[in-house]
């Protein structure tokens, strides 16, 4: 008879019910009472075991807390969705954090793939991910604390909001105003040109919250057991240093291209207008590319910033969609609400999912282009 492992348990009871029967009664009453006793004891152990390792605790659960389809495979990551839909976000900043959500359940899964083959011993990919997610929290005001973070770069200590700022930066906002006044650029460039300061800011902000991140970290890896643990410990907390070099060294990139188009305009072989593809453009042409290698990812990027612009209209239709259902709402018209309700669900919907195109898109690159200039530099 071949039996499948979860159909031990029972199979268990069952033999020993028998053995139970035979000598039950050739037994006193007291030995009977022993008996029934720890029969029952092994009975609750195996219903305890039988649960653990059933399909329904194991499988994730196909309802939300509102009786409706999960929207990730991963508990936290529906926690914070859930938390999120609570909190009443905007809808783009919601669309927006459903992209990064769906980006870290990519990256997640694939990380429980490499740790069943062994691979990430040291714990980096583990590290890095715990970390993206920490600074997820930390973008949405989901980690608890109060965000006074876009004001915590050095530059900013002593700074306050004057008239005409609109970066939260005295260098970004002084840059800003010299654009404006110069004369250099026409109505269309100082659009072009805003979207890449305001890109700049929030790539600042994304900065400061990963360094908050990595500082309130740093004392859990100073508890060290032993020096196997504190060299395996010490190895992740130079490459959060390292990533932290990156980006700051992309900031600095990035701001010495805007302080030279202030001051000289935008060049006319200008290839981009989007900041992020403007930025993955620059990236490339720093990591000692071939001519063909160049020319090929300019296409390809020109694909991406078509995607991207594609995307910003979607989120610009999707915050004109809400304003509209609000005013609907507002006259109490059931039908009239339903159809604007499902409308704005669709484009919701399409929002969703264009951000996470887009941003695994975007993810995709940028590793290509560390890879190839990694590839050239050793050579």
């Amino acid at each position: 008879m071949t039996l499948r492992l979860r159909e031990l348990p029972t199979f268990s009871v069952i033999v020993l019910f028998l053995q139970f029967q035979l000598a039950f009664y050739s037994c006193n009453s007291f030995v009977k009472m022993r008996l029934l006793c720890v029969v029952t004891a092994v009975c609750l152990g195996v219903g305890v075991m039988a649960g653990k390792y059933s399909r329904e605790v194991n499988e994730p659960s196909q309802g939300g807390s509102d009786g409706q389809t999960v929207e990730f495979r991963i508990a936290k990551l529906n926690q914070v969705w859930e938390k999120a839909k609570r909190m009443q976000l905007s809808p783009v900043r919601q669309a927006e954090l459903h992209s990064d959500l769906k980006i870290q359940e990519k990256d997640e899964l694939q990380w429980k793939k490499m740790k069943v083959e062994g691979l990430d011993e040291n714990g980096e990919k583990e590290a890095q991910l715990r970390r993206n997610f920490n600074v997820i929290l930390a973008k949405y005001g989901m980690d608890g604390k109060r965000d006074m973070r876009p004001m915590e770069s050095n530059s900013l200590k002593d700074h306050e909001a004057k008239d005409g700022d609109a970066f939260d930066d005295p260098k970004l906002d002084k840059l800003w105003n010299k654009a404006k006044t110069s004369g250099k650029f026409s109505n269309d460039e100082l659009q072009s040109l805003k979207r890449e300061f305001q890109h700049h800011k929030d790539k600042i902000h994304e900065y400061n919250l990963l360094m908050d991140t990595v500082s309130r970290t740093e004392e859990i890896h100073k508890n060290v057991i032993s020096s196997i643990e504190g060299d395996a410990k010490e190895h992740v907390l130079q490459q959060k240093h390292t990533e932290l070099k990156e980006k700051m060294r992309d900031l600095n990139h990035g701001f010495e291209r805007l302080r030279k188009i202030s001051h000289e305009g935008f060049s006319q072989d200008s290839e981009f207008r989007e900041p992020r593809v403007i930025e993955l453009w620059e990236a490339a042409k720093r990591a000692n590319l071939s001519k063909d290698e160049l020319e090929s990812l300019k296409e390809e990027l020109r694909h991406f910033e078509t995607k991207v612009e594609k995307h910003s209209h979607y989120q610009e239709q999707l915050q004109l969609s809400h304003q509209k259902l609000q005013h609907v709402e507002s006259l109490g018209d059931k039908e009239h609400i339903k159809r604007n309700q499902e409308k704005y669900n669709t484009l919701a919907e399409k929002t969703r999912e264009m951000g996470y195109k887009m941003k695994k898109h975007l993810q995709d690159l940028s590793n290509k282009i560390s890879r190839q200039g990694l590839q050239h530099n050793e050579l």
